[in-house]
């Protein structure tokens, strides 16, 4: 018996997606956010984070599956296939995600804050 399939992921699930995979990155880097961070060293924590490879799932709830390798995020309200999926989320555009969520600065950008 083949599942139906699963809604299309919002723009909250997206953000819900990115949170649940990044939840190291508050944990350990939380207390740099405010000063900045360079993309450099918030690739490095965003690895760190990231770790090897890993995930989270379970009956009604999101489909979360992340490595640091390539800063690659999956996700889905089904079961995600890293092997054939494309990420949601991967290389650039996580670092990117990771300023927009946790309202992190470049301090090496000379662009001024819309905030």
């Amino acid at each position: 018996m083949a599942s139906s399939p699963s809604p299309p992921l919002t723009n909250q699930d997206r953000i819900e997606v990115f949170r649940l995979a990044t939840r190291g990155l508050v944990h350990w880097y939380g207390d740099q956010f405010e000063s900045g961070m360079s993309d450099t060293e918030l690739k490095a924590a965003l690895e760190q984070a990231l770790g090897i490879f890993g995930g989270s799932g379970g009956p009604d709830c999101l489909s979360v599956c992340h490595k640091a390798a390539g800063l690659c995020i999956w996700g889905d309200w089904q079961v995600v296939n890293h092997v054939e999926e494309k990420p949601l989320f991967s290389g650039a555009a996580t670092i990117a995600m990771a300023r927009e969520v946790y309202g992190i600065p470049d301090p090496q950008s000379d662009q001024l804050s819309l905030l």
